[in-house]
């Protein structure tokens, strides 16, 4: 019987035999030259080897031995950076030569020697970009800009910078004139009308000059006046003519609403056809209980409506077929073209009715532009929909025949200032209409009767 130690000694064995046959098949490839020793580390991880099922997938890489697989590639990899390529595909004179030292040939320098030479870095392989090295905080941006400022120097616009500095700029004078200087012109420090000679954005800027004033602020938003005349019919003491003008005109008014009232109750009225009738009613209550005749009479009237016979299908065109549509298509291009030319032709025939027409349409534009002038006119003097409400127009305060008083002393005040002018704001489009905000109690009032009052009951 054997002893365990020359068991765990013939397995490890083995397994070194194993290792050296990988390598030799692994340097057995062509083209394949070794540059370092072999390293066998076998020997040093003699021992007992878990036995293992290399039929799992899973035991593929943590139970595989790939170091000759490594050290092979690692080989490779070295022979490729130090000479750029595998030894055994070199020829002779590019591995061996004779190093005569220093040497100056005809029309070149000094050879250096081939020990200086080894010192220098020959990699074959280029060294990995740096890419932070090209790297540009905003750099697309930056790029969009000056393909921008380019297109817009060569549409002849120059940048907003640029502009600013030529609009600071003293027209006339390239070099500014200095203080002490006998040619300067000479003013009055005191008096009122002095010159500005300093740079107008400077002065812009201290508040020495105001900014220019749009000219939009200029142009008011209505030509309604700030405060309207009331008519004579609503004087405490009118005549008889203008007090009847003033009620009529109410009157119109009240008619108005009345009407726009009635309107809209006509439309949210139920019409008669929608109104439920004996008929309907029991149309609903029987609903369900004729079903199996009513399936009769729709299947006898799909058998009538159902077609006899094969269905039709389209047939597939024949290449005669084709050939014929192709070239009526291209006598209809034909005759298009023909009658373009000729459409053409004729109207230098018809230079007078062109011109007749081109007139016509002339008139037609400024008429409209006549019309558009004068609704622009017109809108001027009235509210505009500055928001999601309509404007308003406040009633009128009126006094009928009976309560005119004759007197001021007792003349019953009407109407509110304040109101007037809110409305005459919106009216004259300075502010949008508004509606009066709803208050809503966020808690609940709670009454309580303190100790002193209940006392006192």
């Amino acid at each position: 019987a054997y002893s365990s130690r020359t068991l765990h000694l013939q397995q490890s064995a083995r397994n070194m035999a194993a290792a050296r046959r990988h390598k030799r098949v692994a340097a057995s490839q062509p083209g394949f030259l070794r540059l370092k020793p072999d390293l066998d580390h076998s020997a040093s991880r003699i021992g007992h080897k878990k036995r293992v099922n290399k039929n799992k997938k899973k035991n593929w890489n943590k139970y595989s031995d790939i170091q000759d697989v490594e050290e092979f590639l690692e080989d490779v990899r070295l022979q490729e950076r130090a000479t750029g390529g595998l030894l055994s595909d070199k020829s002779d004179d590019g591995l061996f030569f004779v190093d005569v030292g220093e040497q100056k040939k005809k029309g070149k320098g000094l050879k250096p020697l081939r020990i200086d030479l080894i010192l220098q870095p020959d990699s074959q392989v280029p060294p990995p970009k740096d890419i932070l090295a090209y790297q540009q905080p905003n750099a697309r941006k930056l790029r969009l800009m000056a393909q921008k400022a380019e297109k817009l120097a060569a549409m002849g616009v120059l940048p907003r910078r640029e502009r600013l500095l030529q609009r600071r700029r003293i027209p006339g004078s390239e070099k500014p004139v200095a203080n002490n200087d006998p040619a300067r012109a000479f003013y009055d420090l005191w008096r009122p009308d002095r010159p500005d000679t300093a740079d107008p954005y400077y002065l812009e800027q201290t508040k020495r000059r105001l900014v220019k004033r749009p000219e939009k602020l200029n142009v008011k938003p209505s030509l309604l006046p700030a405060v309207e005349v009331a008519a004579p019919g609503a004087s405490y003491n009118p005549d008889f003519t203008s007090h009847q003008a003033l009620l009529l005109e109410a009157h119109e008014t009240e008619v108005a609403k009345l009407k726009a009232e009635e309107k809209l109750a006509r439309q949210l009225a139920v019409r008669k056809e929608d109104l439920a009738t004996e008929e309907s009613v029991f149309r609903e209550q029987v609903e369900g209980l004729i079903e199996e005749e009513e399936e009769k009479l729709e299947a006898e009237e799909d058998d009538e409506g159902t077609a006899v016979g094969p269905t039709a299908q389209t047939e597939k065109k024949t290449e005669k077929q084709r050939k014929r549509e192709k070239a009526d298509r291209v006598k209809e291009l034909q005759k298009k073209a023909e009658r373009k030319a000729i459409d053409s032709r004729q109207q230098l025939f018809q230079l007078r009715t062109i011109s007749a027409e081109l007139r016509r349409r002339e008139q037609q534009t400024s008429v409209r532009r006549t019309r558009r002038k004068d609704q622009q006119e017109r809108e001027k003097v009235q509210p505009r929909r500055l928001g999601k409400l309509r404007f308003q127009a406040p009633d009128l305060d009126v006094q009928l025949s009976d309560e005119l008083s004759g007197s001021l002393r007792t003349l019953k005040p009407e109407g509110s200032i304040l109101k007037d002018r809110f409305k005459s704001l919106q009216k004259r489009n300075l502010i949008e209409p508004r509606e009066r905000a709803k208050f809503k109690r966020k808690f609940k009032v709670k009454y309580v009767e303190k100790r002193e009052f209940r006392e006192i009951q």
